[in-house]
């Protein structure tokens, strides 16, 4: 399909407005229909990480971070 994404132009100079608006119209669905399906960006990280990434959970607690509720 060359130049997917573009837009289709009726080029046949027989058919009416309406005939013409109509055939682009089918087209244009067509091509919606049996587009494939858009695929997950690259980086995306799996389901576990990103639920331990919301719930604020680490793997291993920073050491050398101190405790912001002891004052030493």
């Amino acid at each position: 399909m060359p130049g997917s994404g573009g837009k289709l132009k009726l080029i046949a100079p027989s058919a009416s407005p309406e005939e013409g608006a109509a055939i682009v119209a089918a087209l244009e669905r067509f091509m919606r229909a049996t587009a494939p399906p858009a695929s997950q960006p690259a980086g995306a990280p799996d389901g576990w990480r990103r639920a331990a990434v919301l719930e604020g959970v680490s793997r291993e607690p920073h050491a050398d971070v101190p405790d912001p509720w002891i004052n030493t």
